[in-house]
């Protein structure tokens, strides 16, 4: 990570360097506007001594992160973006309810909010199909940015973020909150330490993708705008079920099972726990070398992302990791607590399971063992938010830092493309490229809908 800066040189420079450089060419190639508010609105910027805040995306992620980051009182949030008029709408009404002023600006365009210079770090929390080119244009406009996991669309989509993060020296966060999370620190740093004794197999579980049958074409509302919400993925005719927002009715949005706008589960919850599995297994900077697997596909269906996989990652130290969808996990014949969710380590002498609700432990003993000061301590985090705005303010590193991130979303990629392939594809760590197959490299990436591009 490059060296961090103390907050107000930080923060203050960024806003220099953006002004002299506004009219600077673009590192994306993104479509060309000029924004109606590319010199900020009057009155906008927070006092000094706070990171000012733009949110971008506001579904029901995005709502809960923009309100736990504004209960920070070194954060003001100045600027919200969705695509849904409503959403926006609702979302600036939150913000001047909660500042007790009408400050807070709505955009629809989120190249918008990132042209004002008196915003300091962003939010990302648009579908995944959106996330590299909002993280490309953050780092273009020296903004740090939460971004929610996975990194989405492509590997080599992930992997020109990671470049323009370094390039830019801007702070990158991954929303892969458990690693801030004490059970999973404590359940790897077991893992770590030879707890377990030497570790040979790790059992992932996740949800499975949902389906949704094909739907018949409606009129686009007039408080989307489509053609935004679509951004680089394929035309495709507009129904609600395609791009409607999570509902307390009908629970998880439909796009996550789509392909176009999400790998499904196993990456978009997969991410998660296969980056405890890495961080426990050591390999949290690298990736497995031989990846084989299969997985069941809807047919016929607006959805087609996989509603059940089953994927070997064969690491170079030995370990060999399952992925699987929560109910061919609890039949795996390895399963030793039934877990059909979480991330299982298998050792020569016992084992630890970790998931949001718990941790347990063969022997039990484990539990209440001490990491002792001469072994292995893991960055420590005990808020993924509050770890963020202090990484920022150069008070410390990011828990999930943009090497991890590409590193853990690689994983999703790799196995997304073997089940697919049905055969064994073997992974050249160092090169980031899959080793005498240029079939499988070829779906390392995917073109985008002109006129975008990475």
């Amino acid at each position: 990570m490059p060296k961090q800066r103390t907050s107000k040189s930080h923060l203050v420079s960024r806003r220099q360097f953006l002004r002299r450089s506004a009219a600077a060419a673009g590192i994306l190639g993104l479509p060309a506007i000029i924004p109606s508010s590319a010199l900020g609105l009057a009155g906008a910027a927070a006092p000094s001594n706070r990171v000012v805040l733009g949110v971008i995306g506001l579904g029901i992620q995005g709502k809960g992160n923009m309100r736990t980051f504004r209960g920070n009182p070194e954060v003001q949030v100045v600027a919200v973006c969705d695509v849904h008029e409503t959403r926006r709408l609702e979302g600036k009404q939150s913000n001047d309810e909660y500042y007790d002023n009408k400050d807070c600006a709505a955009y629809r365009d989120f190249r918008e909010l990132m042209a004002r210079d008196d915003i300091d770090a962003v939010q990302i929390t648009a579908p995944d199909h959106w996330h590299p080119l909002m993280a490309l244009e953050a780092a273009r406009r020296r903004k740090h940015m939460y971004c929610e996991k996975p990194m989405g669309w492509s590997f080599r989509a992930a992997q020109a973020v990671r470049k323009a993060v370094k390039d830019s020296g801007v702070i990158f966060q991954f929303g892969t909150q458990q690693r801030s999370g004490g059970n999973f620190r404590f359940a790897c740093e077991l893992v770590r330490n030879g707890k377990i004794g030497k570790l040979q197999t790790i059992l992932v579980g996740v949800p499975g993708s949902w389906t949704c049958p094909k739907q018949p074409t409606e009129a686009v509302p007039k408080e989307l705008d489509y053609d935004l919400w679509l951004g680089p993925a394929p035309e495709a005719p507009y129904c609600y079920q395609r791009c409607r927002p999570w509902t307390q009715k009908e629970g998880y949005s439909v796009w996550y099972s789509i392909s176009d706008y999400c790998m499904g589960m196993i990456g978009n919850w997969g991410v998660h726990h296969l980056d405890i599995a890495q961080w426990g297994n050591g390999t949290d900077l690298s990736c497995p070398t031989e990846i084989e697997g299969s997985g069941t596909f809807p047919q016929d269906m607006l959805t087609d992302a996989a509603t059940n996989w089953q994927v070997e990652n064969r690491y170079a130290n030995g370990v060999t990791l399952v992925h699987m969808d929560s109910g061919t996990a609890k039949k795996h014949p390895l399963q030793v607590g039934g877990y059909g969710q979480g991330v299982l380590f298998l050792g020569s002498e016992g084992w630890v399971h970790v998931d949001r609700s718990k941790i347990d432990a063969n022997p039990a003993s484990l539990l209440k063992a001490t990491i002792g000061p001469d072994e292995i301590h893991l960055f420590e985090s005990n808020n993924h938010h509050a770890n963020f705005m202090d990484a920022v303010l150069g008070r410390t590193q990011p828990a999930a830092p943009i090497d991890v991130a590409v590193h853990s979303d690689a994983i999703c990629h790799l196995q997304q493309i073997a089940i697919k392939l049905r055969r064994r594809l073997r992974w050249d760590p160092a090169q980031e490229t899959f080793v005498n197959d240029d079939e499988a490299n070829r779906l390392l990436d995917r073109p985008m809908r002109a006129p975008w591009t990475s």
